[in-house]
């Protein structure tokens, strides 16, 4: 670079820069003291140029317009400018993760407070329904009132759980005279079921005939005295009462709703020893005439096993509701030698339930009665005889409703208040829609043709 294009460069430069260069530029004899810089060496003495060793033209001594100190310093400021912002900017980005996942914490625990909230309510509600129950089957003396109608069916065991505190096993003591005329005491046993809270029990008459001292036991190891209050010997039904109030007691359902192949539980104090067991089977049959003790009653035949013991106990439908009292078993063997096996009878429910109600509210049966003597005329004897199949009259009773109404020994009874009469159990169970007191009209065939008589029922007492 030669000294023109110096001199253009320098013209260029700040006012200062000038001036240093005017300075430099003096002759060395003005002795004028040299400015202070940082290209002097420690100690040196002399002026001295940084760019000795580049090839630089000899003689040119003249610094650079950009050779200052302030380029020097300039990064310097600039990096450290650079390092704050970065610092500024990484603390804004934590402030803003640090805010994001405070604001999503403070959401989820919200969100998580709220589904506690809730689960808490829902068990809360579930627990409130299980002490409800809880508080329905709690044990003799404290839980009152039938179970809830139940929507579909339970299991055995659920029927069994669910009314095994509303069911009795009873014992009975008789006194009697041998032959010897010694006096002794015998016992039997039985079962029941509470059939209203302030202590009303259901049994069989044949459970407690003859007994001069009852006592009933719960499952829960209690035990009463109970007193009789009343009984119907054709029925096989009976009433007795223990001094207890808030009992649990059963519910009652139908058993004209029952079919053949439905199942049935039995719940009872088999053998009397076998407390508050459990049997289940199937309806085998409706309808079946069983004598009992030379009385023929209607019964519904099961295959649940029904032992001595298990007379008076309930029989259950998959509801959990009592459609028969157990009442009697076939057992040993047929005239041929077959052993017979799994057939069983309960009274149905609802050819009794009316008489139990009568005994509870009145202390007996308020039944309609004609005052007749009667037996079965069968297919075959009508079929012989040329009669019709019904009930014929033995016998009428002196001052009875029968007498009054005109019927006669020999008349067949075919018809009462609309019921058609084919055998005495049809006879039985007609009689059961009136009472004593009520009027209705009776069909009866006499020498060849049908009479219609009417007929104002006397009231039936029961045994």
């Amino acid at each position: 670079m030669d000294n023109q294009e110096m001199e253009t460069v320098a013209s260029q430069l700040p006012e200062e820069e000038t001036a240093e260069q005017t300075a430099l530029q003096q002759p060395e004899d003005t002795q004028q003291p040299e400015p202070e810089s940082f290209y002097h060496g420690a100690g040196a003495g002399q002026r001295e140029m940084p760019f000795a060793s580049t090839g630089l033209p000899s003689g040119y001594d003249q610094p650079l317009p950009y050779d200052t100190a302030e380029p020097m310093v300039q990064p310097v400021v600039k990096k450290k400018k650079c390092v704050a912002k970065r610092i500024v900017n990484l603390c804004l980005v934590l402030a803003f993760v640090l805010t994001g996942s405070l604001l999503t914490g403070l959401f989820v625990s919200k969100s998580m407070a709220d589904q506690n909230e809730n689960l808490k309510l829902y068990f809360q509600e579930k627990i409130g329904l299980l002490e409800d129950r809880l508080e329905k089957l709690e044990g003799v003396g404290e839980g009152v009132g039938p179970l809830e109608p139940v929507a579909g069916n339970l299991t055995a065991s659920q029927v069994y759980e669910n009314n095994i505190r509303s069911i009795v096993a009873i014992k009975c003591t008789t006194t009697s005279t041998n032959i010897y005329g010694q006096v002794y005491q015998a016992t039997s046993a039985g079962s029941g079921f509470v059939f209203t809270a302030d202590g009303y029990i259901v049994t069989n008459h044949h459970v407690i005939s003859g007994a001069t001292q009852i006592t009933v036991a719960f499952e829960d190891g209690k035990e009463y005295a109970a007193t009789l209050i009343g009984s119907d010997a054709s029925s096989d039904i009976a009433l007795i009462k223990i001094e207890a109030t808030n009992l649990p007691y059963v519910t009652i359902g139908s058993s004209s709703k029952l079919a053949v192949g439905d199942q049935v539980v039995a719940i009872g104090n088999a053998l009397g020893e076998l407390s508050f067991s459990l049997t289940v089977g199937y309806i085998s049959g409706m309808d079946r005439d069983v004598s009992t003790d030379g009385t023929v009653m209607n019964m519904m035949q099961t295959d649940a096993a029904i032992n001595s013991g298990n007379s008076g106990g309930p029989l259950f439908n998959a509801r959990g509701e009592v459609v028969g009292i157990n009442t009697a078993k076939y057992s040993g063997t047929t005239s041929s030698g077959a052993s017979i096996e799994g057939i069983s009878f309960a009274i149905p429910i609802d050819d009794v339930i009316g008489m139990l109600e009568d005994l509870r509210d009145y202390g007996y049966i308020r039944g309609a009665s004609m005052g007749v003597y009667v037996t079965n005329v069968d297919a075959a004897t009508a079929e012989m005889y040329n009669l019709p199949v019904g009930v014929y009259i033995q016998e009428v009773m002196a001052g009875s409703a029968a007498q009054k109404a005109g019927m006669q020994a020999k008349d067949i009874i075919v018809d009462v208040g609309g019921y058609k009469i084919g055998n005495m159990n049809d006879l039985t169970r007609a009689l059961r829609n009136f009472q004593g007191g009520q009027t209705s009209t009776i069909t009866v065939w006499r020498s060849g043709s049908e009479i219609i008589l009417t007929i104002t029922f006397d009231e039936k007492v029961g045994s």
